[in-house]
């Protein structure tokens, strides 16, 4: 446990987002400039193979993606039958039929061959580019695949590893919103500025020097990596048998009555606040609690102090909570001030808005 939380510190902010999702099983949103959206997709991918050794799957959603596009993109190839993904997840034949009376018979299709059993797997990390520009439809797949975890294609159904993590990733500016209901399902956001760079996409372009003149002679030449290099590029950085540790770790994590009440208090001021509207829902407060538990662990603690209980409910609400306006704000209702009231929502953040309930809230010593 001293080495995998020491390999844990040496994370990047993305990183331990990631982490953090794949140790608590939930999944997360995160965002950042449009202009950086496919630096960011590409880094996520370099984070899923080289931090954690899992396969990785990017779909480029827009309004013109169709249902089978989404399910395509998310399938990935077993490179290994006998790994862990395969072995939990379950393929099931589903042959067509036509009816003959009592009688069932499978055909075959316009084709003439007959339907064969699809053995690719959903991959380990879904990367749902610009989701919310999604139409309903296709976010509604996204919604089923997160709550059911699983898949139906033409042929066979796909269930999700356990170590699935379902990413969406969207431009900051983006005036689009998920659906609500798709929106809940996620756990936490995150927003990636520019200054926090891509180092495992710089590293990687690092160590790809662009060709030189003698590219052409160069290329014939077969270069062997160094036994060093080789192992390094084959195991990942957190195995999934330490994420699985630090999951185990979570069940023994304790919470004192003190800290459980300054949870159940935020959540309480959290609905009373002048600047919310809406957006606490029952799922953001089991989101709340289980974020709280994971993160434990990875700061190598067997508790939960006040600290991470507020770090959690910036996480946690950041992509939920809808801001009040004039016109809904609470003491309108009581006769208040138009432009009094406006006066004091102008310029309100969700990030004021969340800084404002846990300043209200007084948290254990």
């Amino acid at each position: 446990m001293d080495t995998t939380a020491a390999k844990v510190q040496a994370l990047g902010d993305l990183e331990l987002a990631v982490l953090l999702c794949l140790v608590a099983q939930q999944h997360c949103i995160i965002s950042t400039q449009n202009l950086l959206l496919d630096n960011l997709a590409q880094e996520l991918k370099l984070i899923a193979a080289n931090i954690f050794g899992l396969t990785c799957a990017l779909v480029d959603c827009s309004a013109a993606t169709t249902l089978d596009d989404f399910k395509q993109s998310v399938l990935v190839d077993v490179q290994d039958p006998l790994d862990d993904h395969a072995a939990s997840s379950t393929h099931l034949s589903l042959p067509s039929f036509k009816h003959t009376g009592s009688r069932q018979t499978f055909f075959r299709n316009q084709s003439g061959t007959s339907n064969e059993l699809d053995e690719r797997k959903i991959a380990d990390i879904i990367i749902a580019k610009d989701l919310n520009m999604a139409n309903s439809n296709v976010q509604t797949q996204a919604l089923e695949l997160i709550r059911t975890k699983r898949l139906f294609s033409h042929t066979a159904m796909h269930g999700t590893s356990k170590n699935f993590l379902f990413v969406a990733l969207q431009a900051s500016e983006s005036k689009s919103r998920l659906g609500f209901h798709l929106n809940d399902m996620f756990a936490i956001s995150h927003y990636h500025s520019e200054e926090d760079g891509f180092p495992n996409l710089e590293e990687q372009h690092f160590q790809e020097p662009p060709p030189s003149d003698d590219a052409a002679s160069i290329s014939s030449v077969v270069k062997h990596p160094l036994p060093e290099q080789d192992a390094l590029r084959n195991f990942p950085v957190i195995s999934p048998d330490e994420v699985q540790t630090l999951r185990a770790a979570v069940k023994d994590v304790r919470v004192s009555a003190e800290v459980a009440s300054y949870l159940h208090n935020i959540v309480i001021f959290m609905r009373l606040n002048r600047f919310v509207a809406g957006g606490i829902s029952a799922y953001a407060t089991r989101h709340f609690r289980a974020i709280v538990y994971a993160l434990a662990p990875l700061h190598d603690l067997t508790y939960a102090p006040p600290s991470l209980v507020a770090l959690a409910a910036r996480k946690v609400y950041a992509h939920r909570l809808v801001l009040a306006t004039s016109n809904t704000e609470r003491s309108m209702q009581w006769g208040s001030d138009y432009r009094a009231v406006e006066q004091v929502l102008k310029g309100v953040t969700v990030e004021d808005a969340i800084e404002s309930v846990l300043s209200s809230v007084e948290a254990p010593l």
